[in-house]
């Protein structure tokens, strides 16, 4: 190991041991404020509750019915089964998993047997084909015969638990008795027990992120499916998932903003979705889950992050775009509130052949599909907040405005998981083009390999060198060229609705020691136009104000800012505080690290305020962008 490695290892051993030891104190001190879930769990209540016969995972027999039902009369149900069927005939000509891993993770091997399983797992359901269940069979007995399925990244294990799980509980009546052995012993060896070693990477059972979520839903699966054989740690374990989930279930109040962003909003929630639909076919309810605070209504927030452009608000480590299928997890919050708003008929509805891979929920998915009957179609809010660890403003013009207007903008700290030195930046797009961009997320692996501490966020940490996590790859204020104060955390002072709809984030938090206070407002002043403005107080310290605007778009520089054309539109961009000042242009293409994300025609948009031009050290930048 490279000395800088080593000795980056035992300087962080007492911070590690530190951090531990003030996270499990925290988690003390307000596990008893935490809502909690129903935990009757015990043996007796296993011996008694749980169905005995039939699938208990997402189906039961009445549920079951009730799907055969539907596939008849529904053509959305019957659509969406129809690429389900086709997907099953590609995963025949697909070899046999082998335990090959990427880096430290088997997860996408882990991620393709749950995605075979939900489909052929459901068309065996459907149609009882023996070819089907001889490709289970063989399926189950490869992955069983794995030597472990790779307990030092959980999340592998989780997956891999659930995807047997589902095989056995689907196809499992079916299926050689020696199959089904196999696969519930490991399930028990490979899957439970090792979540239990204290000495292992099972820090996730009381962790507060995704990890939480997905590793608790994949044991919850396999203990069901276990409990006729081992019923006291089918219990311990499910008992243990009801207690631990609502620390990182928390995190969806107050308003049902998902920390981590949009696609990890799709990631942990599925599992949840899972969770809640395995209990409730299983044992007739979920315990609460549902009716967590926020979690119902984290479907708004999922919607809203869905731009008219196809992007996402892909704020922290989020994916940059949406596929064209309809949203599998939000169909089961349609399927809960009957809300027609989050049940996309027109997605589920597209030529079935065109489809493509679908996601590893889709067996499940067709399910809550079937169970979706309209209540209420609530419109979305065209101006909504949500706060929370990582709260966030989205504006957005009505559906079928020909403006397209929409504008993300947010606060937080680089300290929450998965986050970035962000607060204060914003998207916004205007004709269907994003204008102001954020760089995104790129491959763990690829850092990973090179030896890169992606996962670490104290101030220096190397994460922060990265563009796309670093405040200088952001539409926000950078000062004295230096990072943004990593727990400082911007919140929003005010929020108001309507057809002028503003926001005011405090940023003082992030620049503590390069800036006495500072303010962002946000504007939509216009159905095509955005107002930033920025209320500032320099400090001793205080030298150089940047902001900054990401974008793709080619620029011109005028009079008094600047002109964006990007896809045969144009977005004026105008300094209206300070318009002897012009503004600048950075190239970001190539990147400044090697390995920096390299986007095609990225820069940054500055305006340079030096301090000594600030009047009593106060100054307030306003810029507006408008379109034609």
């Amino acid at each position: 190991m490279p000395f800088r490695k080593v000795q980056r290892l035992l300087l962080s051993l007492p911070l590690i041991c530190l951090l531990t030891v003030q996270i499990t104190r925290a988690q003390e001190g307000t596990n008893s404020n935490l809502p909690k879930l129903q935990n009757p769990i015990s043996v007796q209540y296993l011996q008694k509750k749980l169905k005995k016969a039939g699938p208990k995972l997402v189906l039961n027999p009445k549920i079951e019915k009730n799907l055969i039902k539907r596939l008849k009369t529904d053509p959305v149900v019957r659509n969406l089964y129809k690429a389900i069927q086709a997907n099953a005939v590609e995963i025949q000509k697909e070899p046999l998993l082998m335990r090959e891993l990427e880096g430290r993770r088997l997860l996408d091997v882990s991620r393709e047997m749950l995605y075979r399983m939900n489909i052929l797992g459901m068309v065996y359901r459907i149609e009882k084909d023996p070819v089907i269940l001889a490709r289970i069979d063989e399926e189950l007995k490869a992955v069983c015969n794995f030597s472990d399925w790779n307990p030092s990244h959980y999340l592998d294990v989780a997956e891999m638990s659930m995807a047997v799980a589902f095989g056995i509980d689907w196809a499992g009546e079916a299926l050689p008795s020696s199959t089904v052995e196999l696969a519930k012993v490991s399930l028990i060896e490979k899957g439970i027990k090792p979540s239990y070693n204290e000495k292992g990477n099972t820090w996730w059972v009381g962790g507060s992120n995704n990890w939480n979520q997905v590793c608790h839903g994949g044991m919850v699966a396999a203990s069901i499916v276990t409990a006729d054989k081992n019923p006291e740690l089918a219990a311990k374990t499910i008992s243990r998932a009801l207690d631990s989930m609502p620390r990182a279930l928390v995190a969806y109040g107050p308003d049902g903003v998902y920390p981590e962003g949009s696609t990890y909003w799709s990631y942990g929630t599925s599992f949840t979705v899972f969770t809640a639909a395995m209990f409730e076919s299983a044992f007739g309810t979920d315990f609460g889950l549902a009716a967590f605070p926020a979690f119902l209504e984290s479907a708004n927030f999922r919607l809203l992050c869905n731009a008219p452009s196809g992007w996402y608000y892909n704020f922290a480590d989020c994916s940059d775009k949406r596929s064209q299928q309809g949203d599998i997890t939000l169909a089961w919050f349609a399927s809960k509130t009957g809300n027609k708003a989050f049940f996309e008929e027109d997605r589920f509805l597209a030529p079935a052949d065109n489809m493509g891979k679908l996601g590893r929920n889709a067996g499940a998915g067709l399910v809550w599909v079937s169970q979706y009957k309209e209540k209420e179609d609530q419109e979305v809010p065209l101006a909504w907040k949500g706060d929370g660890e990582n709260p966030i403003v989205i504006f957005k013009s009505p559906t079928g405005d020909p403006n397209q207007y929409y504008f993300g903008g947010k606060g937080g700290s680089g300290t929450v998981n998965h986050g970035n030195m962000d607060g204060g930046s914003f998207v916004f797009e205007l004709n269907g083009v994003r204008w102001s961009i954020d760089t995104g997320n790129q491959k763990y692996h690829t850092l990973e390999e090179t030896g890169f501490d992606l996962w670490h966020n104290c101030q220096e940490c190397d994460r922060w060198t990265l563009l796309t996590k670093n405040n200088f790859g952001h539409s926000t204020l950078s000062v004295n060229g230096q990072h943004h104060k990593v727990d400082g955390k911007a919140i929003f002072t005010d929020f108001k609705n309507g057809d002028r709809p503003e926001a005011s984030l405090d940023l003082s938090a992030v620049f503590e020691g390069q800036l006495k206070s500072a303010h962002r407002r946000f504007v939509k002043d216009s159905p095509i136009s955005l107002l930033i403005e920025d209320t500032l107080e320099a400090s001793d310290s205080t030298q150089l104000i940047t902001w900054q605007l990401i974008t793709v778009a080619d620029v011109e520089i005028v009079k008094g800012g600047a002109i964006l054309s990007q896809d045969g539109k144009q977005l004026r961009l105008e300094n209206l505080s300070h318009p002897e000042i012009s503004v600048s242009v950075v190239s970001l293409d190539p990147a400044p690290l090697e390995l920096d994300r390299q986007i095609e025609n990225l820069k940054r948009i500055e305006l340079r305020i030096p301090a000594y031009v600030m009047n009593n050290r106060k100054t307030t930048l306003r810029v507006r962008l408008s379109g034609d």
